[in-house]
């Protein structure tokens, strides 16, 4: 795992002995330990601004954790997916959100999932299996190089994966590359992901790459923003 990993269970831990320390009527040492969570939390966070890189395989049982408004229904009410489109997802991790999306693109409709580790792609396409969905079609590489023609999708999507990017600027730009005219593009973010990225520099980003804001889900601690081409 990565550093930034270690550190991040570090300060939980450290955060749930502060509450039960609390609990038990030692406010003292409480405090001492709420302290040290929350340094260890802000190494974290700086240590993946710093160094960003794909959530490792071995942490895939974290996605199942529910993200309040980055379920797959909130997805699904922001991104609009209708039968026959062609969609793609940067980062599926486990196909948390892709199976729903690549059903709902049944009849005639792909969605085409991309993942720097081929061992998340591999997940994806068992349970993609499993549940009997056929229309998934996965593909390893860097985000930053998008291997897909120009305006090929109606729109794409990534959720807590745009901060693990090393160069977020140039995936954004492939990404309005491999649109269509007007192609949406849907990216979500969530405050407690180490690499969280702020609404507003989220919006910069997407603006410098030629997107434009339509509407956003949620609140600045935890939305889905939906960009147009």
């Amino acid at each position: 795992m990565r550093a930034s990993d270690w550190l991040g269970f570090g300060a939980l831990a450290a955060l749930i002995v502060s509450a039960a320390v609390l609990a038990s009527g030692r406010p003292g040492w409480a405090l001492a330990s709420f302290l040290l969570g929350s340094v260890a939390a802000l190494l974290t966070r700086h240590w993946s601004t710093k160094h960003p890189g794909p959530m490792p395989y071995a942490l895939r049982w974290t996605l199942r954790v529910p993200r309040g408004n980055h379920s797959p229904e909130h997805l699904l009410r922001a991104l609009d997916p209708r039968a026959g489109e062609r969609i793609l997802e940067i980062g599926p991790g486990v196909g948390i959100h892709a199976l729903p999306v690549a059903t709902a693109l049944a009849a005639g409709g792909t969605l085409d999932v991309f993942d720097i580790q081929q061992e998340m792609l591999d997940d994806v396409m068992r349970r993609a299996r499993s549940a009997g969905i056929t229309n998934i079609a996965p593909r390893q590489g860097s985000a930053d190089t998008l291997p897909y023609s120009d305006g090929s999708f109606d729109g794409a999507y990534l959720v807590g994966v745009l901060g693990e990017i090393p160069n977020g600027p140039a995936a954004l730009r492939e990404l309005h590359r491999v649109l269509k005219p007007r192609g949406r593009l849907v990216i979500g973010e969530i405050f407690f992901d180490p690499e969280f990225v702020r609404l507003g520099a989220v919006v910069q980003l997407a603006s410098a790459a030629g997107f434009a804001l339509e509407q956003k889900l949620g609140n600045s601690l935890s939305y889905l923003a939906r960009f147009r081409r």
